[in-house]
């Protein structure tokens, strides 16, 4: 029998599988997963830089869910299998060690920054596929597609307050945008967080600027 993760429901587990499977459309980077404390933290590129000439962002995905309280986990796979049982998910033979996964975002130290229209997120992110669409050549090799996704991707936009393209991209294409919500935007030194209900996308640049102000909320002491 393989190797398995164990969730804490049969939901979870869908979750997970939902999310290694966009994962694997969207690239051949792997998932890393990460369990500790009843807690699976997935997360997976959705755009990151191939060697040192590559100015393709590093932008993440992130979804987390609740596990078993006694699976502890740090690596990466190519993509998770269904099982026989509901609320476990199975692991291939071997792990993965892509570049990406040792850019490791903090832990701590976020400070919230702003707000995003999920609407936002999702015409930038359509606009911006077809704007990859139209400018990748006919029969075009890979390294013409990375260059090309790169250019559109990598570009800070003034819609999502100077954050690259690729945020809205990586919200869009792993299912994280839901009917009418307005994101959350923290920045920890060089990287910045973008949370919604469904998951969260990080990337590391420069400080994003131009975003829409805090409300503060609740009464005052």
């Amino acid at each position: 029998m393989s190797e398995r993760l164990v969730l804490a429901d049969s939901g979870s587990a869908r979750d997970a599988l939902t999310f290694s499977g966009r994962a694997a459309r969207i690239g051949d980077e792997g998932v890393r997963v990460q369990a500790r404390g009843g807690v699976l933290a997935m997360t997976a590129a959705a755009l990151a830089p191939q060697g040192l000439l590559d100015r393709t962002p590093t932008v993440l995905a992130m979804r987390v869910l609740r596990a078993d309280p006694e699976l502890e986990c740090d690596f990466v796979v190519a993509e998770l299998s269904e099982t026989d049982h509901e609320s476990q998910v199975g692991l291939p033979e071997q792990a993965m060690a892509p570049a990406w996964a040792g850019v490791a975002p903090p832990r701590a130290g976020w400070e919230r920054v702003g707000e995003l229209d999920a609407a936002t997120l999702a015409s930038r992110a359509q606009w911006g596929i077809a704007a990859v669409a139209h400018q990748v050549p006919t029969d075009a090799g890979e390294d013409a597609v990375r260059v090309v996704r790169g250019s559109v991707w990598g570009q800070p936009d003034d819609d999502l307050g100077g954050l690259p393209l690729g945020v809205a991209f990586a919200a869009f294409s792993f299912g994280f945008i839901a009917g009418e919500e307005r994101a959350t935007v923290f920045t920890s030194g060089r990287w910045t967080r973008v949370s919604l209900a469904r998951g969260h996308v990080l990337s590391r640049g420069p400080a994003v600027s131009g975003l829409t102000s805090v409300r503060t909320t609740g009464g005052t002491a």
